[in-house]
């Protein structure tokens, strides 16, 4: 049943399969006042407005706003921040999967640097999801990306974490760590799409992003802290 939820709900957030291959915006809704409760599906309703543009854009939300963002947007994905291998039982203040399908989590982040897991954690999970379910794996160096990339996930995000919150871009600061991470998550396992995060904020960067090879961003208070969310999505995804 659970499965049947996923599916559906997958269907009806992404819509056509070629949606599949677009650059991502993955906008990481964290724990800012201002990306929580109402604060949350607000700004997943602006991003929604963005949708038809040539990304696909995702909204990380915290498991407690899962349920009311999914059921209020149309196209924009709706990802978990975090997920444990963990069945129905004895588990308390774990977050368990097939609670965030039911409540419309069609992917997830997972070892991002602010809730750090070892590889079997993530590898007992991958196990655990539907398939086709997104899992975006962060890793904070190419090491751990390679490391990474052997168990299969859908998405690698790279972040180094000095570089996290702060004004300036990965692609900037660090754009070898991109590029380096592309080419060795490439040759470990062809099928994984990498991502780049840390400190990105407009379209400048994004378009860095994919010149150094990423498939994509992932970011947090470019989007959640902006004065205009209207006027930075726009420029994310023009």
């Amino acid at each position: 049943m659970i499965h049947d939820i996923f599916v559906e709900e997958l269907k009806r957030q992404i819509g056509l399969p070629n949606n599949m291959n677009k650059p991502l915006i993955v906008v990481n809704f964290k724990t800012y006042e201002t990306a929580s409760g109402d604060s949350a599906l607000s700004l997943a309703k602006e991003m929604d407005k963005f949708t038809d543009r040539e990304f696909r854009m995702i909204a990380v939300a915290s498991a407690f706003d899962l349920s009311s963002i999914s059921k209020s947007v149309t196209n924009v994905e709706v990802w978990s921040q975090h997920l444990d291998p963990v069945g129905k039982g004895s588990h308390t203040g774990w977050l368990e999967p097939d609670l965030a399908l039911h409540h419309g989590a069609v992917g997830t982040i997972i070892n991002h640097a602010e809730h750090k897991v070892s590889l079997e954690h993530v590898e007992q999970l991958m196990s655990m999801l539907p398939e086709g379910f997104p899992i975006c794996a962060c890793a904070a160096d190419v090491e751990e990306a390679i490391a990474l990339a052997k168990l299969g996930p859908t998405f690698i995000a790279v972040e180094p974490p000095e570089l996290i919150g702060g004004d300036i871009s990965v692609t900037t600061a660090d754009p070898a760590i991109v590029s380096d991470t592309v080419a060795a998550v490439k040759s470990t396992n062809p099928d994984v799409r990498v991502l780049c995060g840390a400190g990105v904020k407009n379209g400048a960067d994004v378009r860095m992003a994919i010149e150094l090879g990423a498939e994509g961003v992932l970011l947090a208070s470019g989007v959640t802290k902006a004065a205009d969310v209207n006027a930075v999505l726009d420029d994310l995804t023009k």
